[in-house]
């Protein structure tokens, strides 16, 4: 029974579920839910369904990725939970399928908006686990657009939307990742690993271009991006040098985990420089569920 419990905490990826959650806080900071210095608003029911929609919807998705994935896990992951037999295909289907209702549900909870944003965010996340995935330009494209709605679904906090255009930057990133997780099984990847370094640039530079011209936080953003450009760019180097398949499992792992720092930069950003070091919390907490957890 233990065994089959973790199998199923296995296939939602605890350790990459804060990331979902912190893109919530991200989203709601640029549209300004915390403009109030106060702490309590981050125990706002709003943004608790809309936490729990983000990490319901991420869950449902990582599990229906594997879900379709069984074929291929066969030969290339065979000790995962569904090949192996631990968990029978059609209850992992079932599990994916209702961990996706119930965001959905959640992020009805916080208004009409957000209920729309989770439901294209939904539909995205099928798409890229049944088909997009297996599209060298589509499936990272379609990855980065998940991600990307997720920062939008917590915009939507307030029960609207006032710039879309911010959810490009986590798209890019997002896309970066996928493009290095190209070579996780059989490594030969550095152009993709270029690829993915220049794209990690236009995210800093963009991001504190966007602070700069809407706030005047920008020095206080810059601690996080130096943080970021460290835990993202140093793996990513060795990856380059040794193109192995566990080095660039590990430049993979430190792009999906220092999704929370982004996060923390775009709070700092956009409200107070301590709320992004709340954030910040959640990354000790992502290591050691990695610890843990795969997380990819």
């Amino acid at each position: 029974m233990r065994a089959v419990l973790k199998g199923y905490l296995q296939l939602a990826r605890p350790a990459n579920l804060p990331s979902a959650a912190a893109d919530i806080f991200a989203g709601a900071a640029i549209a300004g839910m915390f403009s109030s210095q106060s702490t309590a608003i981050w125990w706002d029911t709003r943004l608790i369904f809309l936490v729990l929609a983000a990490v319901f919807l991420y869950a449902g998705g990582v599990v229906l990725n594997d879900v379709f994935d069984m074929e291929v896990d066969k030969v290339e992951r065979p000790e995962r939970p569904i090949p192996s037999g631990l968990i029978p295909l059609k209850s992992a289907a079932f599990y994916g399928g209702m961990l996706l209702l119930l965001g959905t549900v959640m992020a009805f909870l916080n208004g009409n908006t957000s209920g729309i944003v989770s439901l294209i965010l939904a539909a995205c996340i099928v798409l890229y686990d049944a088909w997009a995935k297996k599209n060298d330009f589509l499936g990272p494209l379609n990855m980065g657009l998940c991600r990307g709605l997720n920062l939008v679904l917590g915009m939507s906090v307030l029960d609207g939307i006032s710039d879309w255009g911010y959810a490009s930057l986590p798209l890019i990133y997002i896309f970066a990742i996928t493009l290095i997780s190209r070579g996780e099984v059989h490594g030969d990847n550095k152009n993709h690993i270029l690829w993915a370094a220049l794209l990690y640039l236009l995210v800093m530079v963009s991001m504190a271009a966007l602070v700069a011209r809407n706030t005047d936080n920008l020095l206080q953003v810059i601690p996080f991006l130096g943080l970021f450009a460290f835990l993202v760019l140093k793996p990513l180097a060795n990856a380059y040098r040794s193109n192995t398949p566990d080095n660039i499992k590990k430049a993979v792992k430190a792009g999906v985990l220092s999704l929370i720092v982004l996060d923390a930069a775009w709070v700092s950003g956009f409200s107070v420089w301590w709320y992004g070091l709340l954030l910040l919390l959640l990354l000790p907490l992502s290591l050691l569920l990695s610890k843990l957890f795969a997380v990819t």
